[in-house]
């Protein structure tokens, strides 16, 4: 496994465009990815995590506007984008009939638009990232088994699952060690508040302010 330097964000965008999984960091922990219309490289993420098939991956956008092409975005839906997008809040979206789905994502998908250095690397990779938090998903995790919050977290797992991981950007310490908030945002309903992480729910009142606010439940 290569480690690079944020400065190496084009190498790890060459990894990922060949088919390879690239452990990247966020303010919560490293995440594995993989190109999300490569059914090979998302299996791969599925396979080094012991993730079960029913549990999609996150879905990684570049921006709102790439959202729009693919999801019918509620009114919710585009305040939430427009306040707190790119950063570490994620909607749940319904697809655009039509649409190209992804398949390791499923229907409704649960989709992000990062910032930092995920966020470069998506915009230089130029299409959509499939990924998951660098650790065993329940039901196969044990006691032991942690998110990697460092690049050395990354490589142990590496050594220990023999996961394939072909590069982690070394971002030092991701500080929060928490999942990100998920808004639920049926098309043309209110938004729901499915779980609160690293966005606070106020942060996510304020941005829905404009539509009366957030229906917690």
């Amino acid at each position: 496994m290569d480690v690079l330097t944020p400065d190496q964000l084009p190498d790890a965008a060459r990894l990922l465009a060949a088919g390879q999984m690239v452990a990247v960091p966020t303010p919560r922990w490293y995440l594995l990815c993989a190109p999300a219309a490569d059914p090979a490289a998302t299996i791969a993420v599925f396979r080094a995590k012991q993730r079960p098939a029913a549990k999609p991956l996150l879905l990684l956008l570049d921006s709102r506007a790439t959202a729009e092409a693919l999801f019918n975005l509620s009114d919710d839906a585009r305040l939430l984008a427009d306040g707190l997008w790119p950063g570490e809040l994620a909607l749940r979206l319904p697809w655009k009939p039509g649409a190209e789905t992804v398949a390791a994502v499923g229907s409704p998908a649960l989709v992000g638009c990062p910032d930092g250095a995920l966020g470069q690397l998506v915009a230089l990779l130029g299409e959509p990232l499939a990924a998951a938090v660098c650790s065993i998903s329940t039901p196969a995790a044990s006691e032991e088994d942690h998110p990697a919050l460092t690049a050395g977290e990354v490589a142990a797992f590496e050594r220990t699952t023999g996961a394939g991981i072909a590069a982690v950007v070394d971002g030092g310490i991701c500080p929060h060690g928490r999942h990100m908030t998920i808004i639920d945002c049926p098309a043309g309903a209110a938004a729901r508040l499915e779980r609160e992480g690293t966005v606070h729910a106020r942060a996510v009142e304020a941005a829905l302010t404009p539509a009366g606010g957030l229906h917690v439940g």
